[in-house]
C-alpha cells in the first residue's frame, strides 16, 4: 500500500443538496454520466461515484464522526470518519481529502487508498438509496478537530471494542458495515496487529 501525504484546501461547500452533481458509473467503475445528487438517491438509486475515508489517531483508534441532524440523508446517525462524492472529473483521493477537511476541519497527515467496494443499501428512515461504487482511504490524524456543525453532530475516537459496544446501542450509517469490512485489510496495515482491526 503506498502513503501519499494528503493536502486539501478549503472550499465552499453547495448546500443545495439537489444542485450538486454526482458522476455516475458503470460496474466497473468507469464514468458513465452524472445526475443531480438527490436524483441519485431517489429509489432504485443509480449507481453513483462516492468515497469514504478511516482516520486513526497515534493509538490506533477510529476517528467516527456523528452525522448533523439538519443533513438531508441519515442524519444524526454514526459513521465513519467522513464520506461523499467527488464532483464530476475530481479525483476520489481529492474529494476525500477536501471533505476531510469541510467536514472536520483537519486534513490528514497520510491518507492511501484501499480499495474500492460496490454496494446498494436502501435507507429505511429517508426512502432514499445508497447505490454507490465506493473508494476507500485510510490513513491519520494528527491534529485537533474542527468539526463544522451544520455537517458534523458529534465524534469519537474508539477502539475496536469500543465500536463493537457503540454499534450494539446506537443507530450507525446503512452503508457502515459494508465500508468497515472492505477497509479492515488496509487497516491492519496502518495501525497494526496490536490495534486489534
Amino acid at each position: 500500500m503506498s502513503i501519499t501525504p494528503a493536502t486539501a484546501t478549503q472550499s465552499s461547500s453547495n448546500g443545495a443538496t439537489d444542485a450538486i452533481l454526482l458522476e455516475l458509473v458503470d460496474e466497473d467503475g468507469v464514468t458513465i454520466g452524472t445526475e443531480e445528487k438527490l436524483a441519485a438517491h431517489q429509489p432504485p438509486g443509480r449507481l453513483h461515484r462516492a468515497f469514504s475515508v478511516f482516520l486513526f489517531d497515534e493509538r490506533g483508534r477510529l476517528l467516527l464522526q456523528q452525522r448533523a441532524l439538519g443533513k438531508y440523508h441519515s442524519p444524526g446517525v454514526w459513521s465513519n470518519t467522513c464520506c461523499g462524492h467527488p464532483f464530476p472529473g475530481e479525483a476520489p483521493f481529492a474529494a476525500a481529502a477536501r471533505r476531510t477537511y469541510e467536514e472536520l476541519g483537519v486534513s490528514p497527515s497520510l491518507m492511501a487508498e484501499a480499495g474500492t467496494v460496490r454496494y446498494n443499501h436502501p435507507d429505511p428512515d429517508s426512502g432514499l438509496v445508497e447505490q454507490e461504487y465506493n473508494h476507500l482511504f485510510v490513513g491519520l490524524v494528527q491534529s485537533p478537530l474542527r468539526p463544522d456543525p451544520e455537517e458534523v453532530g458529534d465524534t469519537a475516537f474508539v477502539t475496536p471494542a469500543e465500536l463493537a459496544e457503540r454499534h450494539a446501542r446506537d443507530t450507525f450509517s446503512a452503508w457502515f458495515p459494508t465500508v468497515l469490512d472492505a477497509v479492515r485489510p488496509a487497516v491492519r496495515e496502518l495501525t497494526g496487529p496490536s490495534a486489534g482491526w
